[in-house]
C-alpha cells in the first residue's frame, strides 16, 4: 500500500490537504482495470496565493502539520508490515473484522455465501471475544484442525475436502488482509498450509434416465419442469428460480433467455430449444416468475431423490446435476467443447474440459460393448 499526501485545488482558491492510501488496482467485470484508493480529509487547508507573510506562514505551519500526520499514518502501517508492535489494532476483536470482510464481498452473491458460511464455523469454534493479540501459529493450526476433524454441513456430515479448501482460505484471506492493515505484526496466515482442492465429482444422467425422469410423476410439477428445463439449458438453479418472464425472448421459431447470472455476475444470452421453452408453459407478465412456487429446500431436495427412485436411477442426483447432464449430453451429441463453455457460462476452457473426461470415460465404456468373438 501507498501512502501520500495529497493536495485538491477548492472553488475559493484554498488548496484542502489529504491523505490518499493506494491500495493496487483490480480487473472490473467489464475488463477495464480500477484503482483502489482510499482518502484521508485532513480538514487542513492552504492558501492558493499567499498575498502577505501572515499566509505564508500559515501555509509553512499547515503543511508541516499534515507532513507530521502523513509520518504518523506511515508508521502505523509499519508496524503491521514490520513486526512493530500496534497495542490499539492488536486488541480489537476478530469477529468485528471478519463481519467487515463478509459484507465487502456482498456484491457477489458465490462469494458472499461462501464467507457467510465461513463465518458460521468459525463462530461454533471461536470465542466471540477472541482479539488479534491472541491469534498466533498455533492458533491457526486449531483451526485448520476444526474445519479437517470437527466442522459438519447442515446434515451432520463431515465437509468435503472442496469445503474445507474454501473455508480455510477464507480464514486465511482474512488473516492476510488483518496483516496488511496493522492488525498482525506477522503475515501468519502464510505459516499454515492449505487444504488441497478436490477434482469434484460430477454426478449427471444419460439420455435414457433423463427419458425415464419425464416419464417419472414428481410430487412437485414445478420442481419437474425446472429440473427438466436445467436438463436441457444448462442453467443453474439460482438463475432458473429468479427467472422472469421479461427474460424470455421469443423470436419467431426461436427462444432465448436474456439473464445475468447469478454466480458470475456476467451477462448471457442463451438460445433454447422448442421443447425447453414448451417447458415454461403460456407467457404471463414480464415481472412474473417462469418458476411459480420453486424454492430450495430440504423438502424439495428429498423429492429429487425419491423422484429418482421412482424412476428406477440409483444415483445421488441434486438440483445441479441437471446442469452436469446438459454439458454431458451436448458434449456426446457433437458439440464442441468451446460452445458448451459458452452456453454454461464458464470463463475458463478447463472448467469445461473436465465434462470432457467424463465423455471420454464412457466412450472407453463403449469399445468393451461389443460381445467377445469366439475365435
Amino acid at each position: 500500500m501507498k501512502i501520500s499526501l495529497r493536495e485538491r485545488k477548492l472553488k475559493s482558491g484554498k488548496i484542502s490537504l489529504s491523505i490518499e492510501y493506494y491500495k493496487g488496482s483490480e480487473i472490473t467485470p467489464e475488463g477495464k482495470r480500477r484503482h483502489i484508493r482510499d482518502n484521508e480529509n485532513l480538514k487542513l487547508s492552504l492558501y492558493g496565493e499567499p498575498k502577505n507573510a501572515n499566509e505564508r506562514k500559515s501555509n509553512k505551519e499547515t503543511l508541516a502539520l499534515a507532513k507530521k500526520i502523513l509520518a504518523i499514518r506511515e508508521a502505523e502501517f509499519y508496524q503491521g508490515r514490520f513486526n512493530i508492535k500496534n497495542t490499539t489494532k492488536s486488541k480489537r476483536r476478530f469477529f468485528d473484522f471478519f463481519i467487515e470482510k463478509v459484507e465487502e464481498k456482498s456484491d457477489s452473491p458465490k462469494n458472499y455465501g461462501n464467507w457467510t458460511a465461513t463465518l458460521v464455523h468459525l463462530k461454533r469454534h471461536i470465542s466471540a471475544n477472541t482479539t488479534f493479540e491472541e491469534i498466533d501459529e498455533k492458533f491457526v493450526k486449531n483451526v485448520r484442525r476444526y474445519f479437517d476433524k470437527e466442522a459438519h454441513t447442515k446434515s451432520d456430515l463431515p465437509l468435503s475436502l472442496n469445503s474445507k479448501y474454501s473455508y480455510f482460505n477464507k480464514f486465511k484471506a482474512a488473516l492476510r488482509a488483518a496483516f496488511n492493515e496493522g492488525y498482525l505484526s506477522i503475515n501468519i496466515a502464510t505459516k499454515v498450509k492449505s487444504f488441497e482442492q478436490a477434482e469434484s465429482q460430477r454426478e449427471y444422467l444419460t439420455f435414457q434416465e433423463v427419458q425415464k425422469l419425464a416419464k417419472t410423476p414428481c410430487k412437485y410439477e414445478t420442481l419437474k419442469s425446472a429440473f427438466l428445463f436445467s436438463c436441457l439449458t444448462g442453467l443453474r438453479w439460482s438463475d432458473i428460480n429468479k427467472m422472469q418472464w421479461a427474460k424470455v425472448r421469443d423470436e419467431g421459431d426461436t427462444s432465448r433467455i436474456n439473464f445475468r447470472q447469478e454466480k458470475t455476475d456476467g451477462v448471457e444470452y442463451l438460445y433454447i430449444s422448442k421443447q425447453a421453452r414448451d417447458l415454461l408453459g403460456d407467457r404471463k407478465e414480464p415481472i412474473d416468475r417462469v418458476f411459480i412456487g420453486l424454492k430450495y429446500s430440504a423438502v424439495y431436495n428429498n423429492e429429487i431423490v425419491r423422484w429418482c427412485n421412482r424412476a428406477g436411477i440409483s444415483k445421488h442426483i441434486t438440483f445441479h446435476s441437471a446442469r452436469h447432464t446438459n454439458a454431458v449430453l451436448l458434449l456426446e451429441n457433437g458439440a464442441d467443447i468451446y460452445t458448451v463453455s459458452k452456453r454454461l457460462g464458464h470463463r475458463e476452457i478447463r472448467t469445461t474440459a473436465i465434462y470432457a473426461k467424463i465423455v471420454d470415460q464412457k466412450m472407453k465404456e463403449a469399445s468393451n460393448l461389443i460381445p467377445i468373438l469366439e475365435l
